[in-house]
């Protein structure tokens, strides 16, 4: 990934058309090592999760053109890569595992590296079957946020002050309720994109999130199976 940073840490700084026209054999390498790499992931999941299934290039990565209509910020190129591994691909409804490489630095909006499993968006409808889930599981999610690898951490970014109306705020994991997103994410160092065994020290700990993963589709699961799927699709 080294090279891939070194293209991002460019374009972070000269993020304009004129320089990407000009670089733009760059950004084809920069992406197909980054694409190759997804591929491999993408595998080594379907291994260690049948329920992701096979995934084309297409069914989880995304363009680098930034939109910039409803954005203070018109820096029309992202400074990242991103890849999201998910049963159905990322237009579906399902939660997954999310492997991206970034900058952080002049141009960057949407975070540096990082490693997250999860959604950052869930249905309402889905949203509130995963918390009646958690209110009558007796601290089951709790115990599988800390089965995950020590380097994730659920975001609590934007969560509620206080327990929704209609929940208990008594239970074991009463805190989790007032997420409006379930996500644990690892922002991982420059070293660790860099250094080798990265497909595999990858693998491994998104294995370890695994549980916590099926837990969240379990509930969204049963919300497509109430409400059909085709009003879930995004």
């Amino acid at each position: 990934m080294k090279s891939v940073l070194e293209f991002l840490r460019a374009l972070s700084e000269h993020n304009d058309r004129e320089w990407f026209a000009a670089n733009k054999e760059w950004y084809l390498d920069a992406a197909n090592t980054f694409n190759s790499f997804a591929v491999s992931l993408a595998a080594a999941l379907a291994e260690i999760d049948p329920q992701v299934g096979r995934q084309s290039l297409k069914d989880m990565t995304y363009r680098i053109y930034r939109d910039v209509r409803f954005s203070k910020y018109k820096q029309p190129y992202k400074t990242h890569f991103g890849a999201f591994i998910c049963r159905g691909g990322k237009k579906s409804p399902y939660s997954g595992y999310y492997f991206q490489v970034g900058i952080d630095g002049p141009g960057n909006f949407e975070g540096a590296n990082m490693l997250a499993t999860g959604n950052y968006w869930l249905d309402p409808r889905a949203l509130k079957v995963l918390r009646e889930d958690i209110s009558m599981g007796g601290g089951e999610f709790g115990k599988l946020v800390k089965e995950c690898d020590p380097c994730f951490e659920m975001e609590f970014e934007g969560a509620l002050k206080k327990v929704p109306a209609g929940f208990p705020a008594d239970c074991p994991d009463a805190d989790y309720l007032r997420l409006k997103r379930y996500c644990v994410t690892y922002c991982a160092p420059d070293s660790f994109m860099t250094s080798e065994g990265l497909l595999e020290r990858s693998a491994e700990l998104f294995r370890t999130t695994k549980p916590l993963l099926h837990y969240i589709n379990r509930g969204i699961e049963y919300a497509v199976e109430e409400q059909g799927l085709e009003e879930f699709v995004l």
